[in-house]
């Protein structure tokens, strides 16, 4: 399928008449080479997502909704997208959406025209051009029924989706959404379908040789499983409700949040924690300070000087020896004078005796001529020699730590400070905070809510199961005995046989979706993790990531943007499996995600998701660097342009920063 053109009238932001050429174009010079990429610009609220609904619109009119929207809800819908005239009234010629494409069937190319048009307070009205022909024989329902055939719209949602369409996938933890998509996808729903009519004639047989009493009770049970069914699908219906809502309620927290964080919220939270932190660390510093100043009272300043203080130890240790050979050469003096007046007593004439001794006594008390300046006692001196060589030391370390812990902490004290400072009072942020915590609240509710209804869907299916059984009990003791018994057989054994058959397929379906999904993710995932693989659960569909070490990865671990990454993954693995080469319609699709994932995503998917890619983009997404990226794969490009004061948008070739359409 290539989409040729999309014309708008009136249609949301749209007034008048806009016509689209969608078609892609080859390279010059070269035919067989494509480009495949349709590129549309536009800020926030210009009218992006206004495309991708125009096109779902067109082809599947209040489907396009849900299955479970109803048509007074259709109605009111309609009403909406017409366009409203800067008066504020609407348009008074009504609104339409045009779809041109072509469509390859059996090896034949098929152009086909589809209109959707509706008026103010009218139902919409379909006409499906087969060429230049109005297919006049199909009503309103044939011609959506055949549009449905052409293209399913379990089909379509693999290819036109939004962010988000990609954010539901991405935090679905049962699987609930993947099940449906792959149910739809490999025509499951319908063998299930086909299971139930096989069910209804088999049972419907043997009500003939049941007595009328037994009729009555078979009738009873089939009102009652009947009603359990619809009230089952009623609160599948609600449980779907619930979650999409869930969803929104999700991304308005985190919006409400982040404008939280930007009006310093973030700096707020933390800001008791801060002023107690700063509280310790001024107590610390005063501390530090005292321990600082006993230190200088102390003997640190005695290290200040260590040469000069060495010197004077050298200089009172030489006074110290000093005096002890003096006192020595007295107490010598003193002994030789004693031993002479001995000898005067023993040896009368000991003059020669005496000069000896003299001349060896003064080997030993030579004393170098010097001066006793400084004369301190040697307690005085032992305990300078501590305070120098001991006392200095130990207070020097203990003062040098001292003042680096309170470099330290007088940094912590002024970034703590700056912090304190940018933090806006609570009273500013109130008001943010009390829709957080409203939000909160609304969240809490609503999951509570939805537990409610599954555990109530849980129930109700079981006492349709057990209904069901007791039906199958009935049918079994009144089991036919006509000539329809050879029919009845092929028909069970056909029940069978589409039973095994279903998961088969599933089962081969799966490992083909495996497989597009690993290649698919290994494409787009950043370096580190494309070493992830997949396991499809065959029963719940939840898709489990593994690693290298075969150990499962938590979903719920994974930033935004990784789940956003998963998503897209996952839906272009679907896409590949369901067989059909449809365009690839994407809405906002670079706005969670980091540089790398958005390098990927430019580099190794929208080049090559399909044959046609039409993006709907902001500024800050598809940027400067990005275009220059893909020029060579744009085809087309457009930028949708907001007039505020007409209050309505038109679309222009180029795409902000280029006038014209960027094509090489």
């Amino acid at each position: 399928m290539i989409i040729k053109k999309l014309i708008l009238e009136n249609f949301r932001v749209f007034r008048g008449v806009h016509e689209i050429e969608l078609a892609p174009q080859p390279h010059h010079g070269n035919d067989s080479h494509q480009r495949p990429i349709i590129l549309f610009g536009g800020l926030n609220g210009a009218g992006k997502t206004s495309i991708l609904n125009a096109v779902r619109l067109a082809l599947y009119g209040k489907n396009s909704l849900g299955y479970s929207i109803s048509n007074e809800d259709y109605k009111n819908y309609l009403q909406s997208l017409i366009h409203h005239e800067s008066s504020g009234e609407q348009s008074k010629h009504g609104a339409s959406v045009t779809l041109v494409f072509d469509f390859n069937h059996n090896g034949e190319t098929h152009e086909y025209t589809i209109k959707r048009s509706w008026g103010e307070g009218q139902a919409d009205t379909l006409n499906v051009f087969h060429g230049d022909l109005l297919k006049e024989e199909l009503s309103q329902a044939q011609g959506q029924g055949f549009l449905n055939e052409l293209i399913p719209i379990g089909v379509a949602d693999l290819f036109f989706f939004d962010g988000e369409k990609i954010a539901e996938l991405a935090e679905d933890s049962s699987g609930k959404i993947l099940r449906t998509a792959v149910q739809r996808l490999l025509g499951l729903d319908l063998i299930a379908r086909l299971q139930s009519d096989l069910s209804i004639l088999l049972r419907r047989s043997n009500v003939k040789a049941m007595p009328e009493s037994a009729k009555k009770q078979l009738q009873e049970l089939e009102e009652k499983q009947k009603k359990q069914e619809y009230e089952a699908e009623i609160l599948e219906n609600e449980i779907s409700s619930l979650h999409t809502t869930i969803v929104s309620i999700k991304k308005e927290l985190s919006q409400a949040e982040q404008a939280l964080s930007e009006n310093g919220g973030e700096w707020a939270k933390s800001r008791q924690a801060e002023q107690t932190k700063l509280d310790q660390l001024l107590s610390e510093k005063v501390e530090l300070e005292k321990a600082i100043r006993l230190e200088m009272d102390a003997s640190f300043p005695l290290s200040l000087a260590p040469k000069t203080l060495k010197a004077l130890l050298i200089k009172l240790e030489t006074e110290s020896e000093l005096k002890q050979q003096l006192a020595f050469k007295t107490q010598l003096s003193e002994f030789l004078h004693k031993v002479d007046q001995r000898l005067d007593s023993v040896i009368p004439d000991n003059t020669g005796v005496m000069a000896m001794l003299n001349d060896v006594a003064k080997q030993y008390s030579d004393i170098v001529a010097e001066s006793i300046e400084l004369d301190i006692s040697d307690r005085e001196l032992g305990q300078l020699q501590y305070q120098i060589n001991e006392a200095a030391l130990n207070s020097k370390y203990r003062f040098t730590e001292a003042k680096e812990r309170l470099i330290s902490v007088e940094e912590q004290i002024e970034k703590i400070s700056v912090n304190i400072a940018r933090a806006p009072e609570q009273e500013r942020l109130n008001d943010q905070i009390q829709i957080i915590k409203g939000l909160n609240s609304k969240l809490t509710n609503k999951l509570l809510e939805r537990k409610t209804l599954i555990n109530d869907a849980k129930r109700t299916y079981r006492d349709a199961a057990a209904t069901a059984r007791k039906l199958q009990s009935l049918h079994d003791k009144y089991r036919t005995d006509s000539n329809e018994e050879d029919s009845l057989d092929n028909a069970h054994k056909a029940n069978s046989l589409l039973g095994d058959f279903s998961e088969r397929i599933k089962l081969s379906r799966i490992e083909l979706l495996q497989s597009a999904f690993i290649d698919s993710y290994k494409k787009l995932a950043r370096k580190e993790d494309s070493e992830l693989y997949a396991e499809i659960d065959a029963e719940t569909f939840d898709v489990n990531l593994v690693n290298q070490h075969h150990q499962k990865i938590n979903r719920k671990s994974l930033s935004a943007g990784e789940k956003q990454i998963y998503a897209i993954a996952i839906l272009e693995a679907l896409a590949k499996a369901s067989g059909h080469k449809l365009p690839i319609i994407i809405d906002t699709p670079l706005g969670r995600l980091d540089s790398n994932h958005r390098d990927n995503l430019v580099e190794n998917y929208f080049p090559q998701a399909s044959h046609q890619v039409i993006i709907l983009s902001t500024d800050t997404e598809v940027d400067k660097q990005y275009l220059e990226s893909m020029k060579n794969s744009i085809s087309r490009s457009y930028e949708i342009k907001y007039d505020s004061r007409d209050k309505c948008s038109k679309v222009e070739t180029g795409y902000f920063w280029v006038k014209e359409s960027v094509e090489v």
